[in-house]
């Protein structure tokens, strides 16, 4: 099949076409393999419940639903496993046909030569170059930029690698079909292929039968530079550099402005498997997985540079690097560029094996190791410089080019390993240490100003606090033993393997003064004030959100932290956490909070002449944080961003964003052009009038109140969440190595963010992503009788911060189901308790859905997104079953928990609706 392209004039419909096209072959392969695998009966079932669904969905047949319901409850659990297979494929089939028709839209515009649109680099340029900005402001810019999505495992994601890589084998097959005129027998072995991937994918298990490691979770991290990061980092860049030199006149060559970054092995809050030697291998892997890409280059770039000196000339510096080879063969003796790309790869072969890596290929003989990436960069900028030189400037624009680039994304470490670690765990190691070196000294019992004391003379003491005499607890001994193994890391691979070390819960100054003494017990901050990373404060809670900017505040006027601060280029780094802010205050409230800290820290930072980057702790679903990127960054307030952002990329969203070329382009670039949107084009805007500002404090209070009485104090709350939730048998999954909860307790307190969220997103309500709205606009427009609702409207119009808020819920709330919602209700056994809570959620839903509407002027949920709300509209119906069949095992294994085929199928429903509502953790 070829590109699809359409004229302005065309519908959605016509647009859509081949989306449908696809969707139908996958489900006619998918339903064959069901057929052929599982017999006629099964098949009969499938097609009998999508029929009917589909019916009802569509046109609200109630004899449908009727009829639905009854083959559903008619179910065996034998019959039941291979339905919800069925169900659960389809869904991951139709994401996939999705993601391709994405693609497929994206280059029919292009093709036709379609201005750029927004979320391209092209475009954000475009409109720079309207406003006078010139080339060399652009240059500047970038030369300057941090601009980094940070890869977490937070474990939402509950696919298995190997049913990744065949779905991927069926992405490349539709790719190939769109993008390719095909013969009839070409075809035919295309759909073949499809076929055998699609009954492997069904002979294969979905859920793993292991709990997943730390380095399983590093593994899964690395496949997404061969799916994405190699090719589409540099090439980005490329691509950045061409446009500015069209921009000028003139070549130009912009500093590496975007570089991925991890958790996955230094992250060790609430997770007691990543210790000391697990980020020493974290590390090494990261580092083998680059020297391998590297060293694969090199190969092919000296199986393509067969220039013979006989024909072209070469540089000086060019003719020394082959001479100083080891390849002495007589077959090069005329190839230069192959001869001096052999004396690399030994090199490179070299380092990598110091770097305790091992290579596949070996090098034609012995070579010095390179002592840093730049080393490696400078003999590959030496044949660069010979082929421009000499009339072959577009062999060095290709392959030469690209990993010239790569060396600078990537370096010899890969990706910078950010650490991360509770503030308790801090206080009770440094109040350790103390009390062994200085007994009597209570660091605990002490009061926070007599803390900073303390902290700031032993920073500035030149002697150890630790001594290797004393016997620590474990706990101690273990964070001493990471700081240690981090060090040796920055020795092996450079400072960039580390950059940051994050405080989760950070409240004082205190927080960040005790892992600044643990670092430099670990020699990576002196004591004359120069560090080696940066400490990054987490504010999680509404009340830290409020209390950023003082403690902040404070920090600065410390005189030895200000100094390293300065080491740093005078850069502070601080961490926003989306996820625990709204479990704390629910959507409305910390969204406001979030704001107003990064107003708070702007004005802070200029007030101390320090340069602001903010990294913002978002998950993939809307009630942690997540949404349209772009839509994200360009409503953050004024000098918020200024070319510094880091961003999590989580659970689900990192495959739906990166496991596909063409995707992860698409989508770093939005990150590129939404920073450049942000820094350079929205300052220009005007700020939100105090109208809206004591608006939305208003709202928030009120949205504040109604989830905080709803969440933290309804007796009973808590009984209704572990009864009405797939929450409990979340916990059986294999789909993370860190536990649910901070401590073995109920408490929404103690709970992660991450299994609140998705446990709601199961049961179809996604109450983290709304609730409050509907009872704060309800409030509002009683307060304000007369103008209320227009004043809603003109903000919702004007300021971009909430046009996102509403756009988000719109969308959230369009995938939930109250009908859906209120079945798992029923699991909860106290009648009144489910009643009460139930009757409260459904009537917040209600206002709040009304509230979107009347706001946004639409008659019904994502009315402004046609294609989006096709898309969930055209989900449900595969959907509705699986959350059925879902509460019916449940009920069954609540009530007779021991057998492995229903609780297999609960987890493989809790598959199935994750693959279908695409951002759900």
């Amino acid at each position: 099949m070829s590109p699809h392209n359409s004229g302005s004039s065309a519908s959605y419909q016509d647009k859509d076409f081949p989306l449908r096209e696809d969707i139908r072959v996958l489900g006619r392969l998918l339903g064959d393999t069901v057929r052929e695998q599982e017999g006629e009966e099964i098949f009969d079932i499938v097609e009998q419940i999508r029929v009917n669904s589909k019916q009802f969905h569509r046109e609200g047949d109630e004899a449908a639903k009727h009829e639905l319901d009854r083959l559903l409850n008619s179910l065996s659990p034998s019959q039941s496993l291979r339905i919800i297979r069925a169900f659960s494929y389809f869904s991951h089939l139709a994401n996939i046909a999705e993601d391709q028709h994405r693609t497929r839209r994206t280059r029919a515009h292009a093709i036709a030569g379609s201005a750029p649109r927004r979320g391209t680099l092209v475009e954000a340029l475009n409109r720079a170059k309207d406003t006078g900005i010139t080339a060399d402001v652009l240059k500047k810019f970038f030369d300057e930029a941090n601009i980094s999505p940070v890869l977490t495992a937070h474990p939402t994601e509950v696919r298995r690698k190997s049913t990744l890589d065949r779905e991927q084998e069926i992405a490349d097959l539709f790719a190939l079909r769109d993008r390719t005129q095909m013969t009839h027998d070409e075809q035919e072995q295309c759909d073949e292929e499809v076929r055998r991937a699609i009954v492997t994918l069904w002979n294969s298990d979905l859920l793993r039968h292991n709990k997943l490691t730390v380095l399983d979770e590093v593994k899964n991290g690395l496949s997404y530079y061969d799916y994405t990061f190699f090719k589409e980092v540099p090439h980005l860049h490329i691509a950045l550099e061409d446009e500015l030199s069209k921009m000028g006149n003139q070549p130009s060559e912009i500093g590496t402005f975007l570089r991925v970054g991890s958790w996955i092995g230094g992250d060790r809050d609430g997770n007691p498997f990543v210790t000391a030697d697990v980020l020493r291998q974290a590390t090494n892997m990261q580092s083998g997985r680059i020297m391998s890409f590297y060293l694969e280059e090199v190969h092919k770039l000296g199986s393509e540079l067969s220039l013979s000196d006989g024909l072209v000339s070469v540089s000086p510096e060019l003719l020394k690097l082959a001479e100083d080879s080891p390849d002495h063969s007589p077959h090069r003796h005329r190839e230069p560029y192959r001869r001096a790309l052999s004396g690399i790869y030994a090199r490179l072969a070299a380092t990598t094996t110091s770097l305790e890596s091992t290579i596949d290929r070996q090098p034609l003989g012995e070579a010095e190791p390179y002592q840093t990436p730049e080393a490696f960069a400078d003999e590959l900028e030496i044949i660069r410089d010979s082929l421009e030189k000499n009339g072959s400037g577009i062999i060095a624009n290709g392959r030469l080019r690209s990993l010239i680039r790569a060396v600078d994304c990537f370096g010899f470490h890969l990706a910078s390993v950010d650490l991360r670690q509770n503030s308790n765990v801090h206080e009770r190691t440094v109040h350790e240490l103390l009390e062994a070196a200085m007994p009597g000294t209570n660091y605990m019992g002490l009061d926070e100003d007599a803390r900073i004391a303390v902290l700031v003379k032993e920073l500035g003491a030149s002697r150890p606090l630790v001594s290797p005499f004393i016997a620590y607890s474990e706990e101690t001994t273990g964070e001493l033993e990471v700081f240690r193994t981090a060090a040796d890391a920055h020795r092996r691979f450079g400072s960039s393997v580390i950059r940051q070390n994050i405080i989760s819960m950070t409240r004082t100054v205190s927080d960040m003064l005790e892992a600044a003494l643990l670092l430099k017990e670990a020699g990576m901050i002196s004591p004359g004030g120069s560090s080696a990373l940066t400490i990054v404060p987490l504010f999680e809670t509404i009340e830290d959100l409020r209390d950023c900017g003082a403690v902040m505040d404070k920090l600065f006027s410390v005189p030895h932290y200000r100094k390293l601060v300065e080491s740093l280029g005078d850069t502070q780094e601080v961490m926003l956490g989306y996820s625990d802010s709204n479990k704390d205050g629910g959507f409305v409230t910390s969204g406001w909070e979030l704001y107003k800290a990064e107003i708070q820290l702007v004005e802070v930072f200029k007030k101390h002449g320090v340069k602001l980057r903010l990294f913002h702790g978002r998950g993939g679903s809307v009630g942690r944080g997540g949404g349209p990127s772009y839509d994200g960054i360009v409503a953050q307030p004024g000098g918020a961003v200024n070319g510094q952002i880091r961003i999590t990329e989580q659970g689900e969203i990192i495959a739906s964003k990166y496991s596909r070329p063409e995707a992860g382009r698409r989508n770093l670039e939005i990150i590129a052009s939404a920073t450049l949107d942000a820094s350079l084009l929205q300052p220009n805007r005007k700020a939100p009038s105090d109208d809206y500002l004591a608006a939305m404090e208003e709202l928030s209070a009120s949205a504040y109140a109604a989830y905080r009485s709803l969440v933290y104090e309804t007796p009973g709350f808590e009984d209704y969440f572990w009864s009405s939730t797939v929450i409990t048998e979340i916990a059986t999954l294999n789909i993370g190595s860190r536990p649910s909860s901070r401590r073995k307790t109920r408490s929404i307190e103690d709970l992660r963010a991450i299994p609140w969220v998705f446990s709601w997103a199961q049961c179809r309500l996604s109450l983290p992503g709304w609730y409050g709205f509907g009872s704060a606009v309800k409030e509002w427009l009683a307060k304000h009788p007369e103008n209320g609702m227009e004043s809603l409207r003109a903000m919702y119009r004007d300021w971009p911060f909430f046009q996102t808020q509403l756009s988000n819920m719109d969308m959230v709330l369009a995938k939930s189901s109250i009908a859906i919602a209120s079945r798992y209700a029923e699991l909860v056994p106290d009648v009144a308790l489910r009643e009460k809570i139930f009757g409260r959620i459904k009537e917040e839903w209600r206002d709040t859905v009304q509230a979107i509407c009347d706001i946004m002027e639409q008659d019904h949920l994502l009315q402004s997104n046609a294609l989006l709300n096709r898309s969930i509209q055209n989900r449900f119906p595969y959907l509705d079953p699986l959350n059925h069949i879902q509460l019916e095992m449940m009920k069954k294994h609540r009530t007779a928990p021991g057998d492995e085929n229903v609780l297999q199928g609960i987890q493989l429903t809790i598959n199935g609706i994750s693959a279908g509502l695409r951002n759900s953790g």
